[in-house]
């Protein structure tokens, strides 16, 4: 297998092969929206030629700042919300040793998170954490006003200038922000932070493949270059009108099934290593498609954990679901079940085949008895969680959210409802400008 795949054969039911079929001359129109740019939203679209068009010079640039604050930094905390750290996340998650943030003696840099949310908890004890350790900041915000990562910015700022001297903290903060205009543009250069430009026309939850993600990946450790090159690939196979067209078919596919009546996808993984990748795939769609009263509800579980606690109402709850899986072809470590004298738990059975085997075998079976349950089931097909398969993943969804939210007949790329919950919080909080809304809200209270 050279690529992922899509295989929709068990979303049939609700729906037909020939009703997928029909979708083509719609889904190509959409597709041509976004090629073309000729559709809502299209100054939004600086995400579809990304991976062939990010520089080599820009690449090397990442990977040496990457490798200045590995050599320096015993931890960098990536300050972002939303877009802005979802999809580093994500990539990490996938690639990483399930245990590594036990490995305390290992001397590999830890990235760790801040800005995704409001808790003082959890700021005081990455304070904590960080009390007389060597760190660095990679701070990511168009503006440098957005309320969850201005407030951990401004303290982690202090702490490194605490610890480390205001020369040297600026040393070790890298900001990605604005070419030219905002808050945290205008301190970068008073400061002289290194700086990386997060572009106009590319929206935070379509950022990942930009510095906004490519840094604090290649901080872990990963292969930017390769996620770049298997993101490339996926952005050549996606170009033609047709159903060969992964992207495509995906998108063609899901949107029938939503005007069958299945108004909520789950996205369904049996590797651990892919829950925030589920995280990321719903801002992406949710932000994208959630708006004018329409949308698919995105969802994720992870299996076979969550069929001990949401599997129930997947197998039997109310049909208005469809269920994409992502299967991983293959394991990196290989471990099989022992035997056992005494098989007081009845498993020798399956004693000398590997883990993955029954993984499997839970995976296929769980697809089957959703699918006989009244659940279509839409499979893809990754060959391993490696940076290329991760990167052909990444923009695979992201061109399918593309077309989706075209056919969906909303604007993909834009966000409107994000900023009702900003105006009322800023008018709780009596923010100067906010006179007329603070009156208003508290007098509903």
């Amino acid at each position: 297998m050279d690529t992922i795949k899509v295989n929709i054969s068990n979303a049939f039911g609700s729906i037909t092969e020939s009703t997928v079929s029909a979708m083509l001359p719609e889904a190509s129109e959409a597709l041509a929206k976004v090629d073309n740019g000729s559709g809502a939203g299209n100054d939004f679209l600086g995400w579809v030629k990304l991976p062939s068009e990010t520089t080599a010079d820009l690449v090397d640039d990442i990977i040496a700042t990457a490798e200045r604050l590995r050599k320096e930094c015993e931890y960098v905390v990536c300050v972002g919300i939303g877009g802005s750290y979802l999809g580093a996340k994500a990539v990490i998650e996938a690639l990483s040793d399930s245990f590594a943030a036990y490995r305390c003696d290992n001397g590999a840099t830890k990235v760790v998170f801040a800005g995704q949310n409001i808790g003082e908890d959890y700021m005081h004890e990455l304070l904590q954490l960080l009390d007389g350790k060597r760190f660095g900041i990679v701070v990511i915000s168009k503006s440098g006003t957005t309320t969850e990562p201005a407030i951990a910015f401004r303290l982690l700022k202090e702490k490194l200038e605490q610890q480390a001297g205001k020369q040297k903290a600026a040393e070790l903060t890298v900001a990605i922000t604005d070419a030219k205009r905002g808050a945290l543009r205008q301190l970068a250069t008073e400061e002289g932070y290194k700086t990386f430009v997060i572009a106009d026309n590319v929206g935070g939850r379509f950022s990942v493949l930009t510095p906004v993600g490519l840094l604090p990946i290649a901080v872990a450790g990963y292969d930017i270059r390769a996620l770049l090159n298997g993101a490339a690939e996926m952005e050549a196979a996606t170009t033609a009108a047709s159903l060969d067209n992964q992207s495509l078919l995906y998108a063609a596919t899901r949107n029938a099934l939503y005007r069958a009546g299945k108004k909520t996808e789950i996205l369904a993984n049996f590797n651990p290593k892919l829950h925030y990748f589920g995280e990321w795939w719903k801002q992406l769609y949710g932000e994208s498609e959630g708006k004018d009263g329409k949308g698919i509800f995105p969802a994720a579980v992870d299996l076979t954990t969550d069929l001990h606690s949401m599997g129930q109402w997947i197998q039997e709850g109310e049909r208005t679901i469809f269920e994409t899986v992502i299967s991983v072809a293959a394991s990196d470590h290989e471990l099989r079940v022992p035997a056992d004298s005494d098989n007081l738990d009845g498993l020798n059975y399956i004693a000398g085949k590997r883990i993955d085997e029954v993984n499997k075998m839970a995976e296929l079976g769980t697809r089957i008895a959703h699918v006989d349950g009244g659940v279509p089931n839409i499979q893809i097909t990754l060959p391993a969680l490696q940076e290329k398969w991760l990167g052909q993943l990444i923009y695979f969804f992201e061109k399918a959210c593309g077309i989706s939210g075209y056919l969906l007949g909303v604007n993909p790329f834009n966000q409107p409802g994000v900023e009702a919950y900003k105006r009322n919080m800023f008018a709780l909080l009596e923010k100067p400008g906010y006179e007329n809304e603070t009156a208003a809200i508290r007098a509903k209270m």
